[in-house]
């Protein structure tokens, strides 16, 4: 039970930081939420790998790193996270933000495809660093990995945040959602284009990497 608690607090505290950064504006959002997931992997990796997003546990399950008896768990756990740092974000603290438009609908929106190939690839940057930071025997004991984890993520919000708003993480996608960051008909992406690049990297891993281990 341990492990889904960290889960859940990890994910919160993830989520609780994107709604409220960006609510902040300014030119440092990304670095916050890159540093709250790189805390949060190293306050709770030791004890549940540190996931924090459905697409990383998804990944980590096809690497071979992870029991299908956790995985369900850990995604409600996450996603339970997510949503209730929005809840909390919005309703206890007050954060508010415009009504967004739903991809490709014109305006400021990014079209469908962009924002959904964005969503890929920042996926697969992240869930590709995880998977050789934190599971590999040859990078076991490292102390870099919640940092290169923590950076990814930032390096993908400055990159590619603008087109789809730089998820990369359906309980991410759910939180921003339920805090009205983005159109609830934009969840599909989040979820469908995370998976699809959480698996996508975890087989790339698998083809690159001896699993001797």
């Amino acid at each position: 039970m341990g492990k889904y608690i960290v889960e859940f607090i990890g994910t919160f505290f993830l989520v609780l930081t994107v709604v409220v950064a960006v609510a902040n504006g300014g030119a440092m959002d990304g670095l916050a939420i890159g540093a709250s997931l790189m805390v949060m992997i190293y306050a709770g990796g030791h004890i549940s790998g540190g996931h924090f997003n459905p697409a990383v546990s998804l990944g980590v399950l096809i690497r071979g790193a992870m029991s299908a008896a956790d995985f369900v768990p850990y995604i409600i756990a996450q996603l339970a996270g997510g949503a209730l740092a929005a809840l909390v974000a919005t309703s206890v603290l007050g954060i508010s933000h415009e009504a967004a438009a739903a991809f490709g609908s014109g305006g400021d929106a990014a079209s469908i495809p962009a924002a959904f190939v964005a969503e890929l690839l920042g996926t697969f940057a992240l869930v590709w660093v995880v998977l050789n930071t934190a599971t590999t025997k040859s990078n076991e004991g490292n102390s870099f990995y919640g940092l290169a984890i923590g950076f990814t993520v930032t390096a993908m919000a400055y990159g590619l945040g603008d087109i789809s708003g730089g998820a990369f993480n359906p309980a991410v996608g759910l939180g921003v959602s339920v805090a009205g960051m983005t159109s609830w008909s934009n969840i599909w992406v989040f979820a469908v284009a995370c998976l699809a690049g959480g698996a996508l990297a975890a087989i790339m891993f698998k083809v690159c990497y001896h699993l001797d281990d």
